[in-house]
């Protein structure tokens, strides 16, 4: 059973009361940020930590040593192009057995070219 409590506030108490609950839940409970699926849109690096599932430190060292592709640098900020930021992912995809599988059985088929 839900309980009501009436209190009365100053309109300033009330609205720093507020304030106060919106800035805690963000801050245990922070936006999602969702990249749109324009293929040629250009990613922050907040936006690939995201996508690739990574913090943003190990998205700063990637780059640092040379290992994210798609990168543009403009002052202090790193962008990244996502068409090519997914391209990396799927290069690293293994076949599975069936997909191996598939091939070779096509390869058979069609003679050796």
């Amino acid at each position: 059973m839900e309980k009501t409590i009436l209190i009365s506030l100053p309109v300033h108490e009330l609205q720093a009361l507020i304030v106060d609950s919106v800035n805690s839940c963000l801050k245990h409970h922070p936006p999602k940020i969702e990249p749109s699926e324009a293929p040629d849109q250009i990613l922050t690096v907040d936006e690939v930590s995201e996508l690739l599932h990574l913090t943003k430190a190990t998205i700063y060292s990637k780059h640092s040593k040379g290992e994210l592709p798609g990168v543009c640098k403009k002052g202090k900020r790193l962008y990244f192009q996502r068409d090519i930021i997914l391209s990396w992912i799927k290069e690293g995809l293994q076949k599975s057995n069936s997909e191996v599988e598939a091939e070779a059985d096509n390869y058979l088929k069609n003679g050796r070219a």
